[in-house]
């Protein structure tokens, strides 16, 4: 009994912070869904509907402390119930073969590739001799060559001639899944043109959407058109989300020294636009005595940064960091109204939980994870530190303060996330971020605020400029600091398990309350050590068979110097050795004849040739253990052959020594068979002497 009670006592004394735990909750049963490695039926959506029904119903009669468990287990359905709702009602044609032709289609989004190249998502899309019901509702296509004539608007029809081909999976075994992030954009096809794409029609569209994103599109025009080079393109991205126009060189120098954040419209710029709108409306009805004494101006000051705020949203093109920003700004600014207090971690929560229900799909995102590890971080950090009395500091010190200890907070709950899915730390980002953030908050938001106050005089130049200034401040501390011998730190990317562990440990030791969030030492602990002992894949197979990589004593040697870029990088930088492909084919562990390369691991012997004329010339599999290809081979032969046929069906693969066998693991069997990859089963090959 007396454990019961202690049991019981415990639960109760959670009771404050029970809301908190809801999109903890959500996030583990949508994190199960995407782990799964066989797509559920339907049937079992309708059993998790039941499930939830009957939990909802047992919390009743649970005793009260107990209930929470119960609700528990019940958001954890709800939330695999979400996330296989939401896949199944983006279902949309993927291209099931390689196409060159005609496409056209009209222009909805416009960003840029890891190429650098400027890319189009169509909509709308027409193939030549493909029925409407086969036709991907959306198409990507990045634009190579100089020669492009015509500058793109949103919504015009356009037309090209080029390549697509269904998206492809993981570029290894338990890497990036492209196919699932196609899947929940609708995405069916992706590829290339060389060929002009011409405009059949002018911009045209039907619903808010569409008028929204071609607002945006007009104003980050206007905004580059006043502004050259990279500032412009900064302003823009600042003001309207768009990105398409920063280089890849400067995204790259941002993301090196922490400064990336200030790209994504998120809650930093969210909270500086409404923080100022909100100053600022004060500070006029202050300036009108007789009217600031007679209605609550705080409150109506509250009303205009709200405003401001959902417009922010829409021009920005409403991703998620932004909305999760949005939805923390709209709970502070209610809170105003309400006279409550507005910074909680519940505030958070409620983002969260929003988002989640929502977009399932962001929980496996980089922007979630980081916006909101970040956002948390802060709100805890500061509430524990109210207990100091920093009046007591000199004034010019507590704005200095203020930004070093949030830049620091921030860096730190964003860093393994960061090391995570970019496979990098920037050393010296605290020291960038103090150097840069007050520009952004007393000059370049202020002055963008400025300039669209201005505009309709025809004076918003007047503004940018001055907006320009600080971001021309911002990329010079960018470079300066990236330019810093070992500012940047590489990391190997780690196994899939860690970063959950590590994000379920961190929020245990933040919202539980009592002496057992002590215990939140065992899962980062456990996170900890499991990224330390990572180990990488000896041999890695791209998908299409034309190009291998070994790990050896100088690092990962590369079968070829060019071709197969992005997947080359990929490999690098999950190695935390991010070199160029050309160094990377220079090392030892390969022995090339012509088209010919060869692998020995241990006592097997690996063949891959490349094009038809030199698998013709293998004869049966002259000696090797295994050979891959480019190519079809219908050939019978007497070793494990990996054509580009069944490439296709198990995907990229990672080969290891275990003992004297080797193991072939395919990245679909990783992955599993989902609606998004739907085909074969596929298990690991394990080849015994």
């Amino acid at each position: 009994m007396r454990a019961r009670e202690h049991i019981e006592n415990t639960l109760l004394h959670q009771r404050g912070q029970l809301f908190c735990w809801v999109p903890v909750c959500l996030g583990i049963g949508i994190g199960g869904y995407f782990g799964l490695a066989q797509e559920p039926d339907m049937i079992v959506l309708a059993g998790l509907v039941i499930g939830c029904l009957c939990l909802a119903g047992l919390s009743r009669l649970v005793p009260v402390a107990f209930a929470p468990i119960v609700v528990a287990i019940m958001l954890i359905l709800a939330g695999a119930g979400i996330a296989k709702l939401r896949a199944a009602t983006l279902a949309g044609p993927v291209l099931e073969f390689r196409y060159y032709g005609p496409i056209e289609g009209r222009i909805v989004n416009i960003d840029r590739s890891s190429s650098d190249a400027v890319r189009l998502t169509l909509d709308r899309v027409k193939l030549s001799r493909m029925s409407p019901d086969r036709t991907p509702l959306h198409v990507r296509i990045s634009i190579h060559g100089d020669d492009q004539p015509i500058q793109f608007f949103a919504g015009d029809r356009v037309m090209t001639t080029g390549h697509l081909s269904p998206p492809s999976g993981p570029a290894e075994p338990a890497g990036f899944d492209f196919q699932r992030h196609a899947w929940f954009m609708q995405i069916g096809a992706i590829g290339y043109t060389r060929n002009p794409v011409l405009r059949s029609a002018v911009a045209q569209g039907d619903g808010v959407h569409h008028w929204v994103f071609a607002q945006r599109m007009a104003l980050s025009r206007m905004v580059r058109n006043t502004l050259d080079g990279q500032e412009g393109a900064f302003a823009a991205a600042v003001m309207t989300g768009d990105r398409s126009a920063l280089s890849q060189q400067t995204i790259s120098t941002l993301r090196a020294t922490n400064l990336a954040h200030l790209l994504a419209i998120s809650g930093l710029h969210m909270g500086l636009l409404t923080g100022f709108v909100f100053a600022l409306i004060r500070t006029a009805f202050a300036l009108l005595p007789f009217v600031a004494l007679r209605i609550p101006t705080k409150k109506v000051a509250a009303v205009g940064a709200l405003i401001a705020g959902g417009g922010y949203l829409m021009l920005s093109g409403g991703n998620v960091a932004t909305e999760r920003a949005f939805i923390m700004v709209a709970v502070m600014l209610v809170a105003v109204l309400l006279d409550r207090r507005a910074l909680t971690l519940r505030a958070v929560a409620m983002a969260a939980t929003l988002v989640l229900i929502t977009q399932p799909e962001a929980l496996i995102g980089p922007g979630f994870q980081m916006s909101f590890a970040a956002t948390t971080g802060l709100v805890a950090a500061f509430q524990a530190l109210r207990r100091f009395d920093f009046q007591r500091l000199p004034k010019w010190l507590r704005p200095v303060l203020s930004v070093v200890l949030s830049s620091a907070i921030a860096g730190a709950a964003t860093a393994p996330f960061a090391a995570a899915h970019f496979n990098q730390i920037a050393h010296y980002g605290l020291w960038a971020n103090v150097l840069s953030v007050p520009f952004m908050g007393l000059v370049v938001v202020p002055a963008a605020v400025m300039a669209v106050c201005l505009a309709p005089f025809g004076l918003w130049g007047v503004g940018l400029e001055i907006a320009a200034a600080g971001l021309r401040w911002i990329l010079f501390v960018a470079d300066q600091v990236a330019g810093i011998e070992g500012g940047v730190g590489h990391i190997i990317a780690p196994d899939p398990a860690v970063l959950p562990l590590l994000a379920l440990g961190a929020l245990w030791c933040i919202l539980w309350k009592g002496r057992l969030c002590t215990l939140a030492i065992i899962p980062i602990m456990a996170s900890v050590v499991m990224w330390s002992q990572t180990t990488r894949h000896h041999i890695l197979v791209a998908d299409n068979g034309g190009l291998i990589g070994v790990m050896g004593d100088q690092g990962r040697a590369l079968s070829r110097d060019r071709g197969n870029g992005f997947v080359a990088s990929i490999w690098l930088e999950n190695d935390g050795a991010p070199v160029d492909q050309a160094i990377a084919a220079d090392r030892r562990g390969f022995a090339r004849v012509g088209r010919r390369i060869t692998v020995t691991i241990g006592p097997w012997r690996i063949l891959q040739v490349t094009g038809k004329v030199a698998l013709s010339e293998v004869t049966n599999c002259d000696g090797y253990d295994i050979l891959i290809s480019n190519q079809i081979d219908n050939t019978p032969r007497d070793c494990t052959v990996f054509d580009i046929t069944r490439l296709r069906e198990t995907g990229s693969l990672g080969i290891d020594l275990v003992g004297d066998n080797l193991v072939i693991t395919p990245a679909r069997y990783i992955s599993g068979r989902r609606l998004w990859n739907a085909g074969a089963d596929v298990a690991p090959i394990v080849i015994t002497p």
